[in-house]
């Protein structure tokens, strides 16, 4: 079997590391076009359209641009934030009820944000399963490498004139005006009746995320072996996502936000406090991972009737 891939935006992060995972297929025949071609809307969609199945790892605004342009039968997976909320895309998260399924009959798959797969891995199924209210106040800290900023946020971060004490040697939190633009999909796709809290952070390190949702168990009714055991069953046939026990002993008594980096798998860890009114929940994963080039890949793989593992780390 040998199927045509096209990749517009290979030369971005996340398009640097799907062709990195697909140039070890022998499967896989990566399309190209010229330099010149690829500031061309037309040549585009001509390579597109010549494909199997393209990746558009592009800006909001190139990913519209091109798809008016392409064959219905053209199976495409977007990377942006374009279509993460539009009806008439499937969300790339083959781990949610019934998504699987969507998945693999589809022509159009919106890759996740980062940031918000390790909120809705959490979110969805607590308020689908009915262990917290749609109208919970529910909010986030995500931690992040800064490879999540991309190309100019790697290159002052790894910049040869960088001072040896400086502002980035810090934390650095941001998008404290509560406006982040996964926020959209973070909301629609956990079924929220309201925007959640959400505070991102970057770091100096270069790859791996863990987001962290906390709970009010009273006030969302619930108790913490109910969201124990409901997360745990949810995700229980999970290709990519596992669940710790309730409380597990945390390595080296806590999580460092690095230690899935180069990783496609997430792990969610859940703790609660002695009073048994409060609990943590935590996804840990790498940033390049699940929460981009490693989901996009599970997704071809599922669009094109291949192993869904097949080629991730």
């Amino acid at each position: 079997m040998s199927v045509k891939v096209f990749i517009d935006g290979s030369s971005g992060t996340t398009g640097l590391r799907i062709a990195d995972r697909l140039a070890a297929r022998p499967e896989m025949e990566l399309l190209s076009i010229s330099a010149e071609g690829r500031k061309d809307v037309n040549e585009r969609a001509k390579v597109i359209n010549s494909a199997d199945l393209a990746f558009l790892c592009l800006p909001d605004a190139a990913s519209k641009e091109v798809m008016p342009l392409l064959r219905p039968d053209v199976k495409v997976l977007d990377t942006s934030t374009a279509f993460r909320t539009d009806p008439a895309w499937d969300y790339g998260f083959p781990e949610l009820k019934g998504q699987k399924e969507k998945i693999k009959n589809s022509y159009r798959v919106a890759v996740p944000g980062c940031y918000a797969s390790g909120f809705i891995s959490i979110a969805r199924p607590l308020v689908e399963l009915g262990l917290a209210p749609a109208d919970y106040p529910f909010s986030c800290t995500g931690i992040s490498g800064y490879s999540g900023g991309g190309k100019k946020m790697i290159a002052e971060y790894e910049s040869a004139d960088r001072p040896a004490h400086s502002k980035i040697d810090a934390p650095k939190s941001y998008g404290l005006t509560l406006a982040h633009k996964h926020l959209p999909e973070m909301q629609k796709i956990s079924g929220l009746a309201h925007t959640p809290a959400f505070v991102p952070v970057v770091c100096d390190y270069y790859s791996g995320m863990q987001v962290l949702v906390p709970l009010d168990l009273k006030l969302a009714g619930t108790t913490a072996e109910a969201v124990a055991e409901g997360i745990a069953d949810y995700y229980k046939d999970g290709a990519t996502v596992s669940v710790h026990a309730l409380n597990e002993p945390l390595p080296e008594n806590g999580l460092y936000s690095n230690a899935l980096s180069g990783s496609d798998r997430m792990e969610l860890y859940l703790t609660v406090n002695a009073a048994g009114d409060q609990m943590m929940l935590i996804s840990l994963f790498d940033n390049l991972g699940k929460g981009s080039s490693g989901a996009a890949v599970q997704c071809m793989n599922l669009m094109l009737g291949l192993p869904e593992t097949e080629g991730l780390e």
